[in-house]
């Protein structure tokens, strides 16, 4: 299909849910994505990939398995001789998808974070950041976990580190590379901690699955903020919680009358 696996692991689970589908061995798979010659898929965002995808695929392979017995039983084909193959199958969701009323099926998550504040240097520190969530049926439990670990790191970013600075006369960012936008580092992530708890939805789609993309960042930097308030007694409305801007809320708490 015309979709792009953006590095979340999307073509390994893929492969998974056609081999499945279709109870064939994994190496039978040839999965084919990024080609705009193929049928038209949805981006890679909003948590929308691999459920979506999935789920066409699922369709797509149980129609082959149809059309394989099928020919088995020599109702679609009168034997099964090199010749007559492959046979192939389509598959759309759109009309399925407009069947569903509205209703939306979403991933839920809860983050608790730990953190330690330095009153002199107003440097925030995240001991621990701790992540459950329910999210369908997961797929592949190493690749979900991946997805999850990246998610909370970028929330890490999101809560310390990541600020886009517009120049006013241009309108231009001017820290628009690494050396100027900061990211987490290895040395920033001391310890994250991520589990899921087993949900079964069969109303969802033939996968039982939900986008796990954006539930683990959602939630981490709303929660280092939070533990950082309970620190310090200061609630921070802009991020990222930069030393400056820590200590100048610490000061003013100090002062008469705030």
């Amino acid at each position: 299909m015309a979709a792009a696996d953006i590095g979340t692991g999307a073509r390994t689970v893929l492969a998974q849910i056609a081999a499945e589908t279709m109870g064939v061995g994994l190496e039978r798979i040839d999965l084919r994505l990024g080609d705009s010659g193929l049928p038209h898929a949805p981006v890679a965002g909003g948590s929308a990939g691999t459920s979506s995808w999935g789920w066409a695929i699922s369709m797509a392979c149980a129609q082959l398995r149809g059309k394989l017995k099928r020919a088995r039983d020599g109702a679609l084909i009168e034997s099964a001789a090199d010749d007559a193959l492959p046979l192939t199958a389509f598959a759309d969701t759109s009309e399925v998808l407009a069947d569903r009323d509205g209703r939306g099926k979403f991933a839920f998550g809860a983050h608790f974070a730990d953190v330690r504040v330095d009153t002199v240097t107003g440097h925030v520190r995240v001991v621990r950041l701790l992540g459950r969530f329910a999210a369908g049926r997961i797929l592949n439990p190493r690749t979900a976990r991946s997805q999850f670990l990246g998610g909370m790191t970028m929330g890490l970013g999101m809560a310390l580190h990541e600020e886009g600075l517009l120049d006013p006369a241009t309108g231009d960012y001017v820290n628009h590379d690494l050396a100027g936008y900061h990211v987490p580092a290895h040395a920033d992530v001391e310890r994250i901690d991520v589990g899921w708890i087993d949900e079964e939805d069969d109303q969802l789609n033939p996968t039982h699955s939900k986008g796990i993309g954006e539930i683990g960042i959602v939630g981490a930097a709303a929660a280092i903020a939070n533990a950082v308030w309970h620190a310090t007694g200061v609630r921070f409305r802009s991020l990222p919680l930069r030393p400056d801007r820590v200590l100048e809320a610490l000061e003013r708490l100090d002062r008469p009358g705030s």
